[in-house]
């Protein structure tokens, strides 16, 4: 009797590799139907990570799209499933566990099926609580493996792993290939060791394109005893997202499978939609390079959804660095030259962290790390000289275990910097909060919403839900829909109106009191005279953007407010400030 394989259109995870927001309400409802009258998928990803804040951004509700997105597809029988990035939840930063737990609840009343649980340090503490509390809350939880090639990524580290999440309540797993490098022939055999050992546990692949092993890896994992795949339809397949599920059907028919059949006219009424979206608004937020598939993913390990930002990233401190090569009478760098460089400055950080697998946050943090360290090299300063709170927290045990050992020059740069290390659990850091949210919706006025959704969606996302609640979220995505327009058509702005779009969704930083600007001092009293930061810099919510020293001679540490991206800087170094001046613009967070 052939192997019986089903298929999840990732949905949510093919706009979110590809650019910055998702489909509105009232697109999700229009394509729903479609999804079912193609016939061929078990599953529909509907939302999780970042889905929930980028709707906020918009304008839009998020609790109230997926409701009703989520019950056209129950309907007709098919499940759902969310991405949950475990200690993080739906953001990129930890989340107290009363806010986690209350999550399962709302979602699951929501009509979410599944949540897929994973952790980007593949700590079993940041996983196994989410585990409980789904299941608690009546949910399937899918424990998550974060696929890597390294040295210490091995069958037996991963087979482990499983264990211990299927151990913790766990009724599904699913490999996770984040990046798409993980090897085909190696996550067969992890596949036959997981179902050999756990014949019941429905075992799921997701693959991304990017370096272009997915297919060979799908087959392999087919041939081994997978359960489901995750697949994408036109015109957002392939490139750095995932297959196209006519190619992945097509292969496996004719490789013996029992694989369902598609409906051909709705696979090409959702294919159509989908380009309606992309062509009404959502594709000017698609960087196209997104669109391509590239085999230098396998030398770094990067995951492809980040290529949009990493190029942002990447141009900012290009600037920077030729301009210190200039004074220098150095060549100028192409983006090309610099490209290579970060990946293999990357390939050089990486194992001297401890092989975390590059997967969210953790990749932002290995790829910022590697982009400071091109700066600091050109600046002679060397390496690991500028890391902010959340690198270092990912070091220092904040998050989690690191999987692999640290390198020694870590360790002791980090004990100079009178740093501490942590093997404390990381949940127990954290404080509950959802006293304070309700304190805060009550004087607001402001209503819980049903099985209090929308007390959830303030402690989960509290920037992005204030804005919403007070307008400006719809006012700040009318003005950077307006400027992407402009970017995409050829648009010409004036400096002027450029200023005001920048402006529009940034915070402004301003001097708390009068006094000098310094971006860095000794801790000891003593100024440093530190380059400024370079523009596209990423800062952490509340992360030291740079200090005053007051008339009396107090440095006082400016925090970089939200947090976000450095998009302008009107203070130099030393610049003399008044109570209210204007240091810097800092673009809000889009993502969770």
């Amino acid at each position: 009797m052939a192997k019986k394989i089903q298929f999840s259109l990732i949905y949510r995870d093919m706009w979110q590799s590809s650019g910055k927001f998702q489909p509105r309400k009232d697109q999700l409802l229009r394509i729903a139907p479609v999804f079912v009258e193609m016939g061929c998928f078990s599953r529909v990803e509907t939302n999780g990570g970042a889905f929930e804040q980028v709707c906020l951004l918009a304008g839009e509700n998020p609790n109230d799209s997926i409701r009703e997105y989520t019950k056209i597809l129950h309907d007709a029988g098919i499940k759902t499933h969310m991405l949950d990035r475990g200690l993080n939840a739906l953001r990129m930063y930890p989340v107290p566990d009363d806010v986690r737990q209350l999550m399962y609840k709302v979602k699951h009343a929501q009509g979410v099926d599944i949540p897929r649980i994973f952790d980007g340090l593949n700590d079993i503490r940041n996983i196994a609580p989410s585990i409980k509390w789904a299941k608690e809350a009546g949910m399937t939880p899918q424990g998550t493996l974060c696929i890597t090639t390294s040295p210490i990524h091995t069958l037996e580290y991963y087979s482990n792993l499983a264990d211990q999440e299927i151990e913790a309540g766990a009724e599904e797993i699913c490999l996770k290939d984040m990046a798409g490098i993980g090897q085909p022939e190696f996550l067969g055999k992890l596949t036959k060791m997981i179902k050999d050992k756990h014949p019941d546990i429905v075992l799921v692949y997701h693959g991304h394109s990017g370096p272009g092993l997915s297919m060979a890896s799908m087959l392999e994992v087919a041939k081994n005893g997978i359960d489901i795949l995750d697949v994408a339809i036109e015109p957002l397949s392939w490139g750095k997202v995932h297959p196209d599920v006519i190619s992945v059907q097509s292969m496996l028919k004719n490789a013996g499978f029992d694989v369902p059949e598609i409906n051909m006219d709705a696979y090409m009424k959702a294919r159509a939609m989908t380009q309606e979206f992309i062509d009404e608004w959502l594709g000017y937020f698609i960087n196209d390079q997104n669109k391509i598939m590239s085999s230098l993913l396998l030398g770094c390990g990067l995951p492809g959804g980040m290529m949009g930002s990493m190029m942002a990233d990447l141009g900012g401190i290009r600037a920077t660095i030729n301009n210190l090569r200039a004074k220098k009478g150095d060549a100028e760098l192409t983006v090309d030259d610099m490209l290579v460089k970060l990946f293999d400055e990357v390939a050089y950080v990486w194992p001297r962290v401890g092989y975390p697998p590059l997967v969210t946050p953790f990749s932002q943090y290995v790829k910022n790390i590697a982009l400071m360290n091109l700066l600091t090299i050109e600046q002679g300063k060397g390496r690991f000289v500028m890391m902010d709170d959340a690198m270092w927290g990912m070091i220092l045990g904040k998050s989690g275990k690191v999987p692999g050992k640290l390198d020694q020059q870590i360790v002791d740069i980090a004990k100079e910097k009178g740093l501490e290390f942590t093997e404390a659990d990381p949940h127990t850091l954290l404080t509950n909060a959802l006293d304070d949210f309700r304190k805060e919706m009550d004087e607001n006025g402001w209503d819980y919403g049903q099985d209090d959704e929308e007390l959830f969606e303030l402690a989960m996302h509290p920037e992005q839900y204030r804005n919403y609640k007070s307008g400006q979220a719809k006012k700040n995505f009318l003005a950077d829909l307006q400027k992407a327009k402009d970017a995409k058509l050829g648009a010409k702005v004036s400096i002027e109106e450029a200023t005001a779009f920048k402006h529009a969704k940034a915070d402004a930083i301003v001097a708390p009191l009068k006094g000098q600007i310094f971006w860095e001092f000794q801790g000891d009293g003593e100024a440093v005279q530190a380059t400024e930061p370079f523009i596209g810099k990423e800062y952490a919510d509340g992360e030291k953007l740079c200090y005053i020293q007051a008339p009396w001679g107090e440095f006082v540490e400016i925090p970089a407010a939200m947090g976000g991206r450095l998009v302008e800087i009107n203070a130099k170094q030393g610049m003399k400030v008044n109570k209210g001046t204007v240091i810097a613009y800092i673009e809000r967070p889009n993502n969770g």
